[in-house]
């Protein structure tokens, strides 16, 4: 099978082109390093340097591919909300342009989309399953359902053959320590707590303790990012072999709190933290936890990775070697 992976040097495209390459497919890389890391790269893959928005970077991509993983895009909820503008850009106007380009291909490839479980918004019950109610409450969940929608009308209108997998909090590391999550800025809460460890610095900040949960902070489902990697790799075969598409939720089922979290990093490190609680950031729903029945009954998906300690512990072993994430000495 040949893969394009659009935001291939990302975090989670760079774990999973590994996870393809050491499947034995070739993969192409479609990445602009805006954001990404040109140190994540796999040096086995085709790299073609340029965003999804670039048409001619693109079709080049494209070339002789027979899916398309797309990963590319912005993800920072609280950054949505203060950048609309940006969102919008990159995760519908420019996504629509590899859309474009694939249509325009005598044979256009599958596509495996990189969604997200704030399409949801707050949700009206839990655990969340594919058929509850799409209401986002941020504007990152409102980009990321906008090209939901026009993957449907591609599907309906071209025959486009498409997966669309809504991804609850990825958390870990390739077991290894040799990959990870380096954002700038970082925002998730793993990440946070484990990079200020990391640096010696033991204080940290909880975004929120009134929300109506266990103990007041917000509670998410987390799945390990080999895990993903793996759904994407079982995604991507189902459509090259002619398997049908649709919508799944990829997550544990089961929820943390922030608190919680922050305990397990300390457990898991051996470290003290000192927490402190501040505002709730904007457009965080209170309470986020997967069904992902129809994943594992239709993909085959069988996560391995689902102690939270597990995850922390992968993501702490990157932290602790790469302090300063790729540009560590």
């Amino acid at each position: 099978m040949r893969v394009l992976v659009t935001g291939g040097a990302g975090y989670i495209g760079s774990i999973t082109v590994r996870t393809l390459l050491d499947a034995g497919h070739e993969v192409t890389v479609l990445d602009s390093l805006v954001r990404g890391n040109r140190e994540a790269l796999d040096q086995r893959a085709r790299f073609v340097h340029g965003s999804v928005g670039d048409t001619d970077a693109v079709s080049q991509a494209l070339e002789s591919c027979d899916a398309v993983l797309h990963c590319a895009g912005l993800i920072e909820v609280a950054e949505s909300q203060e950048r609309a503008e940006q969102y919008w850009d990159a995760n519908l106007v420019q996504a629509l342009k590899l859309l474009e380009v694939m249509h325009g291909l005598d044979r256009p490839p599958a596509l495996v989309f990189s969604s997200t479980a704030a399409v949801y918004g707050e949700p009206q019950s839990t655990p969340i399953p594919e058929s509850a109610p799409l209401a986002p409450v941020n504007t990152y969940g409102a980009t990321k359902l906008a090209f939901e929608l026009a993957i449907e009308s591609y599907e309906a209108a071209y025959g486009l053959r498409a997966i669309r997998l809504r991804y609850f909090n990825v958390a870990g590391a390739w077991s290894d320590g040799s990959l990870g999550e380096a954002h700038d800025p970082e925002t998730h809460i793993i990440p946070r707590i484990l990079s200020k460890l990391a640096h010696g610095t033991t204080d940290f900040e909880v975004y929120g303790d009134d929300y109506p949960t266990r103990d007041g902070t917000c509670v998410r489902d987390y799945i390990h990012v080999c895990d993903l990697a793996q759904a994407h790799q079982l995604a991507l075969e189902r459509l090259v072999a002619g398997g049908a598409g649709g919508a799944f939720n990829l997550g544990s089922g089961e929820g943390f709190t922030n608190l919680e979290v922050v305990r397990a990093c300390a457990r898991v490190t051996g470290r003290k933290i000192d927490v402190s609680v501040g505002p709730r950031r904007p457009g965080d729903p209170a309470v986020l936890v997967a069904s992902s029945s129809l994943a594992r009954d239709n993909l085959g998906w069988r996560p391995q990775h689902t102690d939270l300690d597990t995850m922390i512990g992968d993501a702490w072993r990157w932290h602790a070697s790469h302090p300063a994430g790729y540009h560590s000495a």
